[in-house]
């Protein structure tokens, strides 16, 4: 069974993949580093992309700066991401 926060953050994830709100291009990367750092197994790992070195750039820099959060500190920082542009998560 999940542990609340690990529950919460699953049905966080799922409203913020469901959403169809446009965010602006720096809280797209606080999603995707607070998500990355949450999931993360063995360090992080950036796909490359067509859309060249600065995407990339932009996301490594995201990530180093929520390397120093723990896994749980990266859910509730993702939760309350998700509370503060989308909406409250129902438990």
């Amino acid at each position: 069974m999940p542990k609340p926060t690990e529950d919460k953050f699953l049905k966080a994830y799922d409203m913020a993949n469901k959403t169809e709100q446009k965010f602006a291009p720096d809280v797209l990367l606080y999603f995707y580093a607070y998500y990355k750092r949450a999931t993360q197994t063995n360090g992080f790992y950036i796909t490359p992309t067509d859309e060249g070195d600065l995407r990339s750039a932009f996301k490594i820099n995201a990530l180093v700066q929520v390397k120093n959060l723990s896994k749980h500190e990266a859910r509730l920082k993702y939760i309350e991401l998700v509370e503060d542009h989308i909406g409250e998560i129902v438990e």
